[in-house]
């Protein structure tokens, strides 16, 4: 046999396995929609979340990463939260309790980007980020509108809330 029809077949039988149980050869099942959908304990599915940070007149809205600790985040909404400026980059708040953390990868700091810092258990919206890699900056989703709007956090009290 030609070793151009060997490998064909090969790819074709391979091809044809890789959507199959391994135990029976049937065809695996489709995810059901309702799981493929999973709900948060907010109500928003995570490929869709989003988070509104309200303080007076200012709303921050973010659209969530989907890891374990952006969840766990949303687990505790609603929260009321106080802001404060820290190092002439961020925005922070330190949360009621800490954040699941297993599972979600580090990153580097980017503008626009909400944050989980794991040593100190807080929050941070980055406004004039720097530095590489950091594995303790878990990033929980990016700032979708209102980032003009990070001073006005630290005006008074903050509603964090899960929106649709």
């Amino acid at each position: 046999m030609n070793i151009r029809v060997v490998v064909a077949l090969a790819v074709v039988l391979l091809t044809g396995l890789a959507g199959c149980d391994a135990q029976t050869k049937q065809p695996a099942a489709a995810p059901s929609m309702a799981a493929a959908q999973a709900q948060t304990s907010a109500g928003a599915t995570m490929s869709a979340a989003r988070i509104r940070f309200t303080t007076g007149e200012a709303s921050i809205v973010v659209q969530l990463a989907d890891n374990p600790t952006s969840r766990d985040l949303v687990a505790q909404l609603p929260l009321t939260l106080t802001f404060e400026e820290f190092a002439g980059r961020e925005k922070i708040s330190y949360l009621p309790r800490r954040l699941a953390t297993d599972g979600s990868a580090g990153s580097a700091p980017a503008n626009g980007t909400l944050i989980y810092y794991k040593p100190w258990g807080n929050l941070g919206f980055y406004y004039r980020a720097a530095g590489g890699h950091d594995a303790n900056l878990i990033p929980l989703g990016t700032v979708e509108t209102g980032l003009d709007q990070l001073n006005r956090l630290e005006h008074g009290p903050v509603t964090v809330e899960a929106i649709r």
